[in-house]
């Protein structure tokens, strides 16, 4: 048999399989147990979640014979074989590539044709925000009067682009992205069934460069079981996917919040050579610094403000390298800009407080020095303190009065 990918074999055929969006599978399964089925559904969410697997299970749910007795379809009985083999009574459109009026009229005259062999006719158009807006007009009087055995599932990945004459005549499910402990089991579980080495940082590596996509993860799983041939270490994730290692993105932060402009320079050289991604640098630089002021508030220490502003600079950086054509260029100028306006600004206003500090230390230590002579004051009966100041403390007043002026301009004072 051909080698079929990870992400195909492992797909879910059962509610029990589908990891995470709990509430989905709740409402969807008491519907068909209450007999409240709706004539159409509209699956919306990122990519690589699960909307066109869910749509195939309750496809195939609705039409089970055995559903009820155990809350799930039994994947056994005709109807389930029947859809597990592709069913002409299951019927999936992809909008992308059908996305003109003639298929929507095309769609409309055999809606009227009863199934073959299962007991509802189920329509399941992928990408549905794609349909042009004939092709949505059309739609309309069929999505909102099909025959009673039929049901739509439209799903899409742009909700917002759907029309809302569309969305008024659907049940709307918002699908959210897989948790990070779901993907993690999920990709041990597939590891282990096709005996692939893998430690468990690497795997919460891959969780985290998919961004919630359960198909993308597996994708890249699949890819590394070729590259390694089944023993996947982290370095090899890192080298197949362009990503900076750990190691620079601390060192990165270390040379921002420390005006070290020559590192950081030499660092992003290094990363510009070595062919990296900078987006995902930008992106993961952000989660190390969110790890740091978490950190912060879990041992009740300040929030470095620092920080924050790092996280929003590197959140403008993010929008500007979409449409950069020198994402190099950019990076570099952008966090040279941050420290210059930030960590250098800081920096001077600490180092005016200490010279304050300590010219206020000298003033004190030179009123020590002041002889206090007392003479009797012409105008009045009460006696007034005079203060006789001599050569070498009137120079040390001059001096700290003139602490930020150039030495041509002490000179003159002096003379």
């Amino acid at each position: 048999m051909a080698y079929q990918a990870l992400y195909r074999k492992y797909r879910p055929k059962t509610f029990d399989d589908f990891i995470d969006q709990d509430n989905v599978k709740k409402i969807l399964i008491n519907s068909i147990k209450n007999d409240k089925l709706s004539h159409a559904y509209l699956f919306a969410g990122p990519r690589g979640i699960g909307k066109t697997s869910m749509a195939k299970i309750f496809a195939k749910a609705v039409n089970c014979l055995n559903f009820n007795s155990n809350d799930d379809v039994c994947d056994e009985c005709a109807n389930c074989i029947e859809c597990n083999n592709n069913s002409v009574d299951i019927i999936e459109i992809d909008a992308a590539s059908n996305n003109g009026v003639d298929q929507i009229r095309d769609l409309k005259n055999k809606i009227s044709i009863v199934p073959s062999v299962l007991k509802y006719k189920v329509y399941i158009i992928d990408e549905v925000h794609m349909l042009t807006n004939s092709a949505f007009n059309a739609l309309l009087k069929t999505l909102e009067e099909p025959p009673s055995y039929v049901i739509f599932i439209l799903a899409t990945t742009e909700f917002y682009e759907v029309p809302e004459t569309i969305v008024s005549r659907c049940q709307c499910f918002n699908f959210s992205r897989i948790s990070l402990n779901s993907l993690n089991k999920r990709l041990k579980y597939i590891s282990d069934s096709e005996n692939i080495k893998i430690d468990d940082d690497t795997i919460m590596e891959i969780s985290q460069f998919s961004n919630g996509g359960l198909r993308d993860a597996i994708g890249v799983l699949d890819k590394l079981n070729s590259f390694t041939n089944g023993d996947i270490k982290i370095e090899d994730f890192k080298t197949i996917n362009n990503l900076v290692s750990n190691e620079d993105i601390s060192n990165l932060y270390t040379y921002i919040v420390n005006n070290k402009k020559k590192e950081l320079l030499s660092t992003l050289d290094k990363v510009n050579l070595d062919g990296y991604d900078f987006k995902n640098l930008v992106e993961r630089l952000m989660i190390f610094i969110r790890d740091n002021i978490n950190n912060q508030i879990n041992e009740n220490k300040d929030i470095n403000k620092i920080d924050i502003k790092l996280v929003n600079c590197l959140n403008d950086l993010l929008i500007e390298l979409k449409e950069s054509l020198t994402p190099y260029i950019i990076v570099q100028v952008r966090l040279l800009d941050f420290i210059i306006n930030n960590i250098d600004v800081t920096s001077n206003l600490i180092n005016d407080n200490e010279n304050d500090k300590i010219i206020s230390q000298e003033i004190n230590e030179t009123k020590k020095d002041v002889k206090k002579v007392d003479t009797k004051s012409v105008s009045s009966s009460k006696y007034k303190i005079d203060y006789v100041v001599n050569e070498d403390v009137k120079k040390n007043y001059i001096n700290n009065a003139l602490a930020t002026a150039n030495k041509s301009k002490k000179d003159l004072c002096l003379e």
